[in-house]
């Protein structure tokens, strides 16, 4: 790669491109966590860089995202940022544990139904976390969110050499500044200069009793990020036609978290728009790429923060709705179908997304839902197993 200069501009420049990329989404999932933009957008910066040296998939993007932020959410609201970092750093141990078990590879197994669910469960729930935004504020918000909206649908459908999200965080923040328009911005839910204050450890006591706190949280996070970059993964495997290294990635994924915990950061995980533009627009197929995301993004938020300070909220309002709209499978919604989909699989993937819904928690709905898909399997095999000794008449 070094020595050839041509194949390393592409690396440059795709890193580049995906660190602006990750700027608005980046910002969205910290407000979304419940934290300020500044830790989203630090957590971002330490984990694209860990993750580069550490996975098993070159030119996959890991950072801060929307899954690990809907699962740590309650956590951050009932008992403070505190107990989030001790959350990530169990989350990362976990992951590493998992590694050396060989569950990257079982996970594989997942019924596709469930996977289905997963993922709309997850749009879902991104789409529910922007209506406080869109209640009881300015009417100007409304027109900037339509506008974002009108950008991320019609940009792709002329260009996908500039991320629509960028573009549309960028108009929309011209025109909130230019004509003076009083609506909420990011300044308003923190610092973006504001992330990690430096290495070190919570300030939670070591009890029995915050371990049963954080556990459950930790155990989502770990989970919910083994099977979203597990399936981004997949992805980049089609495209590039190499195979990735599972155990490593998950391996990779547990030191990046507990690097980005060890800095007070919020963890993360893969991200699919970011790896998509990476690697199929971009065309990135190296490591290099990704630590130069985490490396430009650093110098950005650095010099830019008070720039990303003046975003309007409502722009990232659109980000997270169009995010939400392409986060969804819905092809598996369309009539079809679900009439050719046996009525067990349409129950396990309608299952998943109910508890998930309910219970704002990925992991106990992808659990919920592979239950569902065990015992449907178990019965179909008993019932076989029956039918095949019944003696003929």
């Amino acid at each position: 790669m070094i020595g050839n200069p041509s194949a390393l501009r592409v690396e440059i420049l795709a890193g580049m491109v995906t660190a602006l990329a990750l700027i608005p989404e980046t910002i969205s999932f910290s407000i979304l966590a419940g934290v300020g933009p500044g830790v989203g957008l630090f957590t971002s910066i330490v984990f694209a860089m860990a993750i580069a040296i550490t996975g098993g998939r070159p030119a996959m993007v890991s950072a801060a995202a929307g899954s690990v932020a809907l699962v740590v959410a309650p956590l951050v609201h009932d008992h403070g940022v505190e107990y989030l970092i001790a959350t990530v750093l169990l989350a990362g141990a976990l992951q590493i544990v998992l590694a050396r078990c060989g569950v990257a590879s079982l996970l594989r197994f997942i019924p596709k139904s469930v996977l289905t669910g997963f993922v709309n469960a997850l749009a879902i729930l991104i789409f529910t976390a922007q209506l406080p935004h869109l209640i009881d504020v300015p009417w100007p918000v409304y027109v900037l969110v339509s506008a974002g909206l009108v950008i991320m649908v019609v940009l792709p459908r002329f260009t996908n050499a500039v991320p629509a999200a960028l573009v549309a965080t960028v108009l929309l923040t011209l025109v909130a500044v230019v004509f003076s328009i009083d609506v909420p911005r990011v300044e308003d839910e923190g610092d973006p200069r504001g992330g990690l204050a430096g290495i070190g450890l919570p300030g939670v006591e070591l009890s029995w009793r915050t371990l049963g706190i954080i556990a459950p949280y930790a155990v989502g996070v770990a989970f919910v990020g083994l099977i979203e970059t597990l399936l981004t993964a997949k992805l980049v495997d089609d495209i590039t036609g190499t195979p990735s290294n599972h155990r490593r990635e998950s391996w990779g994924q547990g030191i990046a978290n507990i690097a980005t915990g060890l800095f007070g950061g919020m963890g993360g995980c893969a991200m699919i728009g970011q790896t998509m533009m990476n690697v199929k627009t971009c065309h990135a197929r190296t490591r290099i790429s990704v630590f130069v995301a985490g490396l430009v993004l650093l110098c950005l938020v650095t010099v830019l923060g008070p720039v990303l300070a003046t975003i309007p909220m409502a722009a990232l309002v659109a980000v997270m709705i169009a995010v939400s709209a392409a986060t969804a499978d819905w092809g598996s919604l369309r009539p079809s179908t679900l009439r050719r989909t046996p009525i067990a699989e349409t129950v396990a993937m309608l299952l998943t997304v109910a508890v998930t819904v309910w219970t704002h928690n990925l992991a106990i709905g992808v659990f919920v839902g592979v239950a569902c898909a065990g015992i449907v399997w178990m019965y179909r095999t008993r019932s076989r197993a029956g039918s095949a000794l019944e003696p003929a008449v």
